[in-house]
This record gives C-alpha cells, structure tokens and sequence, in this order.
C-alpha cells in the first residue's frame, strides 16, 4: 500500500486568461500565505519521500515546505521529476487563450485527450507520464506515504486513473491552488481518500 499527498502549487502571478502549461512562470505575490495555510493542512502528515515537478511555482514551493522542521526534510531531499509537469501547449504558451484562432481550439477542447496543440502534447500523454511515475515510485514506496508538489492537470489525470473516468470529463474537477488531494495504491483497488481539501 502507498498513499500520495498531491499538492497543486500556490496562486501565480500570471496575467487571467493566459496559456501557460510548462512555461516557468511566477509565484503571486500571495505566496506565502498560502504556504502557511497549506503547511497547516499538511502537519497531521508524516512523509516518506518528497518529489515535485521541476517548474519553479513547484520547486519553490517545495522548498519553502521544507523549511519548517516539522517535515523532516531538507532541500537535498526533494526529487525532481518531469513527469510531474503540468500539460505542454506548444505553440499556446503564454499566449491569451481568445488568440487561439476559435476553430482551432474547439476541435482541441472536443477531444484533448488524443490532440495536441501545435508542437505540445495530448492529455494522454500527461496522462501517461502520471501514471509511469506512480508506478515507479510504487515499485520501492510500499507502505510509504509519499509528497508531491505538481499541477492541477497532472492532479487530475491521476483522479481520472483511479477513479477510471474518461480524460474527457477531468475539467468537471477543480483543483485549487494550495490544495491537497489524497490518493491510495496498492490496495485491491487504488482509492480517492480525499480531493482538493
């Protein structure tokens, strides 16, 4: 059995209504308020292992966790993971989503799961890497309770594995920033024990 504490980074600063998948862009300024708020949900929590996606919104906040005695870790604990990125739009990154020509993007959001926007990759493929990463990190994690700061997409491609629903259906989820999301493995079936707390 192997439990994982999914973590979706803070609030960015980033201008509303912009693409910005794996593009590097900055915390808000809410940074750490958030961080405390989340470092709250997180101390009834002992972790085995720390891991988040190599994006600075990601890693910072990894950091700043580690920061406080209470986790046990230090910097030098964190793994980075690609797999843990957030969706590639391609050619979309950082542009507003209403310059996408419309004709374009309907066809995308009909079918994200097996399209790509120009020269990124297809929700399956996020999908994909989720799940090679669980079953990495399961192979050496049994009865371990694993850390992972990622991305509300990555989040969700590992809800829709469990719960074995269609990757068409994931944005009906929210995943907010700073929240937490609890997941099962192992067990007869996985299991949600929590989301988006």
């Amino acid at each position: 059995m192997m439990k994982i504490t999914l973590v979706r980074h803070t609030s960015l600063n980033v201008a509303p209504h912009i693409c910005y998948g794996q593009s590097d862009v900055a915390v808000s300024a809410n940074f750490d308020a958030e961080r405390i708020q989340l470092q709250n949900k997180l101390a009834n929590y002992a972790f085995d292992a720390i891991y988040t996606s190599p994006l600075r919104r990601c890693h910072q906040l990894a950091q700043a966790l580690c920061a406080d005695a209470g986790m046990g870790f230090s910097n030098s604990d964190i793994l980075l993971d690609a797999r843990l990125k957030e969706l590639h739009f391609g050619d979309w990154e950082m542009h507003p989503w209403d310059v996408i020509p419309r004709d374009t993007f309907d066809v995308w959001a009909k079918d994200y799961a097996n399209l790509a926007p120009p020269n990124g990759e297809t929700f399956s493929q996020l999908h994909a890497r989720a799940k090679s990463f669980v079953e990495d990190v399961s192979s050496h994690s049994q009865n371990k309770h694993i850390l992972v700061v990622t991305h509300g997409g990555l989040i969700r491609a590992l809800i829709a594995e469990v719960l074995q629903i269609p990757l068409k259906r994931l944005f009906r989820i929210t995943i907010d920033h700073a929240s937490i999301t609890q997941l099962e493995f192992g067990g007869e079936v996985p299991k949600v024990l929590f989301m988006n707390l």
